[in-house]
């Protein structure tokens, strides 16, 4: 019995559709295994003595917390740069600062993230600068983290100790530069992640009026609860925004209570509960 034309146009679809369904099941089993690993002690000492935080949370907070350090962990590569020697202290540390944005989320675990690079103290980029008179310069940055779109995000070691062992100052690079990668997801880095519980129209409207009320203050000089690096553009604003969120949470509500409420609806958790 000869087979129509017809048939044959559908093999490839019909081949792709296998391929897409058992590449599904296969990640599904595999997911559920890495579920199901015991959480190694000395993963739990290294988050008590670098993140502290991690001793506040409640059991189920923390049993879940250890779930997606897994997959996080199994996922995303990491890279020592600058000869720092990756090892399961900085990794597990990254990851669990990392994966604080998403513990209230039901939400893919950066699925965009292809590599997270490490320095061991701050580093050196190089940016092209645009002078007043059409003058292009070469411009060097001493960094503390970067995020790319491209899911790269790069991190100083002597940075992310200092961040994690301080949960209370406002400043954490983890949290900041994985916020732009949640930032990203929208296609652009500018301020708004795709919002599944917050209305758009109300999201816009408390960060725009945040965010101008922020550049005001700094340039007057007046007190801020969030860092004035947040006055460098929307970004920037929403990254800040975040970390004073997790870090100075009642200031954050005191002071800007509806872009603490915006956040808290954003990240579904309250980090009062872990002071």
């Amino acid at each position: 019995m000869e087979l129509s034309p017809v048939f044959w146009g559908l093999v490839p679809v019909l081949l792709a559709l296998a391929a897409f369904a058992i590449n599904f099941m296969y990640r599904r089993w595999r997911r559920e295994r890495i579920l199901q690993r015991p959480f190694p002690e000395a993963w739990s000492n290294y988050l008590l003595q670098r993140v502290p935080v991690y001793g506040r949370l409640s059991d189920a907070e923390r049993s879940r917390l250890h779930q997606m350090i897994h997959v996080f962990l199994e996922e995303k590569p990491f890279y020592g740069c600058a000869g720092l020697e990756i090892n399961d202290e900085i990794r597990v540390s990254i990851a669990a600062q990392a994966c604080l944005l998403s513990l209230g989320r039901n939400a893919a675990l950066y699925p965009g993230l292809q590599a997270i690079l490490v320095y061991p103290n701050a580093f050196i980029a190089r940016r092209d600068v645009f002078g007043d008179d059409g003058i292009v310069a070469d411009s060097e940055h001493h960094m503390l983290g970067e995020s790319w779109d491209n899911g790269r995000v790069i991190l100083s070691w002597d940075d992310v100790e200092a961040g994690g062992s301080n949960f209370r100052d406002g400043h954490n690079v983890v949290l900041h530069e994985f916020a732009h990668q949640l930032d990203s997801a929208s296609g652009a880095t500018n301020g708004a992640p795709p919002l599944w519980r917050n209305s758009y129209q109300a999201w816009a409207t408390v960060f725009s009026e945040n965010f101008e009320d922020l550049r005001k203050r700094v340039a007057s000089q007046q007190p801020t609860v969030m860092d004035a690096y947040g006055t460098t553009n929307e970004a920037e604003f929403f990254a800040v925004a975040t970390e004073t969120f997790f870090e100075r949470p009642e200031e954050l509500l005191e002071h800007r209570p509806e872009l603490f409420r915006e956040l808290e609806a954003y990240y579904q958790l309250d980090p009062r509960r872990w002071r």
